[in-house]
């Protein structure tokens, strides 16, 4: 029986960070149970108190931590060492090794890593995506920075918010046949990073019968059949292999697992051109 640990992401920012880098450290451990817990925006002494004063009575508890104010981040360390909490800081050493390899002196200030500039980028990008969600404002499609074609319901639109809140303008388009495909991109497919979304007929079916019960709507209809639905994906990969768009099958990926496909294609045709 696999022991259970409470994980405590203790962050002076938003906690994004960290979040994003224990969500990489747990994949590497298959049989890793635990709960979590968050704390963002921990700038004080009495705020660190109150989260060991919970993590002591748990008995598995380990702390991971993004703090950059020195002081504040051995004040943590002595005392989760009080109770024999493992903790670990997982920026310590690269803001070291990285101070040391520039010959600069870190700037350890809260938040450091999100910039007004990249913040206004975000926001931007999320203005975008919202304006440019399910085939709106194709006439804008040039502006985009990633392009998402899919059948319905293989989650373009979380994906694509995904991609926004990293920066990445995203617009989403329905793939009914290929004459839904827009004129511009059948005209010029290399134009912008567009990605074909595909999913697994018997797992299509499932998401679009949830769906239609949500709506309270029948579930009698060509939207729900298996042979329709098989059709569509088909027609789909034909198109996207006839325009030579990459494909991901999203069938057993996150949101997180399919942005991060979606980004490294991104970077790979940016760095091409």
């Amino acid at each position: 029986m696999s022991i259970k640990h409470d994980i405590y992401l203790i962050s002076d920012s938003t906690g994004e960070t960290i979040d994003r880098i224990f969500l990489a450290l747990k994949a590497q451990f298959l049989n890793f149970k635990h709960n979590n817990h968050q704390y963002s925006f921990t700038r004080t002494q009495n705020q660190i108190l109150k989260i060991i004063e919970l993590a002591k009575k748990q008995k598995e508890p380990i702390i991971l931590y993004t703090i950059v104010d020195d002081s504040l981040a051995k004040y943590l360390e002595e005392q989760a060492n009080k109770f024999n909490i493992p903790c670990f800081s997982v920026l310590g050493d690269l803001i070291l090794n990285f101070s040391k390899l520039l010959k600069q002196r870190a700037s350890h200030i809260p938040s450091g890593q999100h910039t007004l500039e990249e913040n206004s980028k975000r926001i931007e990008a999320i203005q975008f995506t919202m304006n440019h969600d399910d085939g709106s404002m194709i006439q804008d499609l040039e502006k985009s920075d990633i392009i998402l074609l899919g059948v319905s319901r293989t989650g373009k639109t979380p994906t694509s918010i995904y991609l926004a809140n990293r920066g990445y303008k995203t617009s989403n388009i329905p793939l009914v046949n290929e004459n839904s495909i827009p004129e511009l991109l059948r005209e010029k497919p290399k134009l912008k990073c567009v990605v074909g979304l595909t999913v697994e007929p018997k797992r299509l079916i499932d998401v679009r019968k949830n769906r239609m019960m949500a709506l309270k709507e029948e579930h009698g209809t060509d939207y729900t059949n298996i042979e329709k639905i098989e059709l569509e994906t088909k027609n789909a990969k034909e198109a996207f292999k006839k325009y030579q768009w990459p494909i991901i099958d999203v069938t057993r990926k996150s949101i997180e697992e399919t942005a991060a496909s979606i980004i490294k294609i991104y970077e790979i045709k940016n760095q091409n051109v």
